[in-house]
C-alpha cells in the first residue's frame, strides 16, 4: 500500500541559554529554555535523505546563542520573535517556525547590612536565588506573514485556607464523599492565554508588563473569588483577565484540585476543627476549560495544557 509524508517539522529543543547584562556593578539575568521547530518544503529529506533544503539542527542552536547576544533578551516572547522571523525569512525552504521558551525567574539576594560593609555594596548587586514560584512560558509561530503568540505559566501552587465550599453534587451508590461546607481550595495553575497581535502593523504588547498584570489578575480572582467549585473559580481567574487585558482574547486553564482531607482525630479523643489536613498528591480532579472574549474563536489546543 502506498504511503505519503504527512506533518512533518525538525529542529534543536531545549537550548538552554542565560543571558548576563551588565548595567555597571548590577547585573541581570534572563534564563531561557529554547526550543525551535522548522517546518516547509521538506519532502525530499524524508522521501530521499537529500539534505538540499535543511538547516542543520546544530545551526538553529548557534543561531540561538548568537541572537543572544545580539538582540539581546528583553523578554522571552521578543526574543522568539526574533529567532521566527529570522528562520523564515532567511532560508526559503522554510515556511513556518514555532519557537517555545519557557523562562526561569531569578530575584536578587539582599545582603545583610553587617556583610555589606566588608564585601562592598556593589558586590550583592550580582547574587540571585533562583525563583520556585512558577515557569513562565510562551510559543510564537510565524508562517511568514502571520504571527500567533501563546504565552502562559505552570507549577504556580496557590491555596485559599477557607471561603471554598463542595455540596449540592450529584450522588450514586458510590459516592462516598461528604460534602463540605469548608474547605481548602488548592492548585497547581498551568494556563496559556493567546494574544490578538497577529501581524506587523499591529502595535506590540508590551510583553513583561503584560505577563506580570496576568499573572497579577489569575492571582487576584483567585484569592477575591468565594468558590462553590474550582470550575467557578477558573472561570473568574480567566475573565478578570479578558475584561482586563486587552491583548489578550483566549486563556486556556489546567487546574489540578490538591485535595486536602480532614483528619480523623476522634480515635484520639481529638475534634478536628478545621485544622489538621491530609495533603494528597494523587489522585486528583482535573478541571481544565478556555475562557474567550466574546466574539473570538478558540485557537489553543486543547491538549496543549492537559495531561
Amino acid at each position: 500500500m502506498p504511503t505519503i509524508l504527512g506533518q512533518n517539522q525538525y529542529g534543536k529543543a531545549e537550548n538552554r541559554v542565560v543571558k548576563i547584562t551588565r548595567d555597571g556593578a548590577t547585573h541581570h539575568i534572563k534564563d531561557l529554555n529554547v526550543s525551535v521547530a522548522l517546518s516547509g518544503d521538506m519532502d525530499e529529506v524524508h522521501y530521499s535523505g537529500s539534505n538540499a533544503n535543511v538547516l542543520p539542527t546544530d545551526t538553529t542552536k548557534n543561531t540561538v546563542y548568537a541572537f543572544a547576544k545580539e538582540h539581546g533578551i528583553e523578554s522571552a516572547e521578543q526574543f522568539g520573535i526574533h529567532l521566527a522571523r529570522h528562520f523564515v525569512t532567511s532560508q526559503e525552504p522554510i515556511k513556518t517556525a514555532r519557537i517555545r521558551i519557557e523562562e526561569y525567574a531569578w530575584e536578587r539576594i539582599e545582603a545583610s547590612d553587617a556583610n555589606s560593609q566588608f564585601i562592598g555594596a556593589d558586590e550583592v548587586k550580582h547574587s540571585f536565588v533562583r525563583k520556585g514560584q512558577e515557569t513562565r512560558l510562551t510559543q510564537i509561530t510565524y508562517d511568514g506573514s502571520s504571527w500567533e503568540v501563546v504565552s502562559g505559566l505552570k507549577d504556580l501552587v496557590v491555596m485559599n485556607s477557607t471561603n471554598s465550599e463542595f455540596w449540592g453534587y450529584v450522588k450514586d451508590k458510590y459516592t462516598t464523599l461528604q460534602e463540605a461546607y469548608d474547605r481548602i481550595l488548592a492548585t497547581q495553575v498551568a494556563a496559556r492565554w493567546r494574544f490578538n497581535w497577529t501581524d506587523d502593523e499591529q502595535k506590540m504588547p508590551n510583553w513583561e508588563k503584560s505577563y506580570e498584570q496576568t499573572k497579577k489578575h489569575m492571582l487576584q480572582a483567585f484569592a477575591e473569588t468565594y468558590s462553590l467549585s474550582l470550575q467557578q473559580t477558573l472561570y473568574q481567574m480567566g475573565s478578570r483577565i479578558i475584561n482586563n487585558r486587552s491583548e489578550i482574547d483566549e486563556i486556556r486553564f489546567s487546574l489540578p484540585n490538591k485535595h486536602h482531607f480532614l483528619v480523623d482525630l476522634e480515635p484520639f479523643g481529638l475534634k478536628n476543627d478545621n485544622e489538621v489536613y491530609y495533603a494528597a498528591d494523587r489522585p486528583y480532579g482535573l478541571i481544565e476549560a478556555t475562557i474567550l472574549r466574546d466574539g473570538c474563536e478558540p485557537k489553543i489546543p486543547v491538549d496543549l495544557t492537559n495531561l
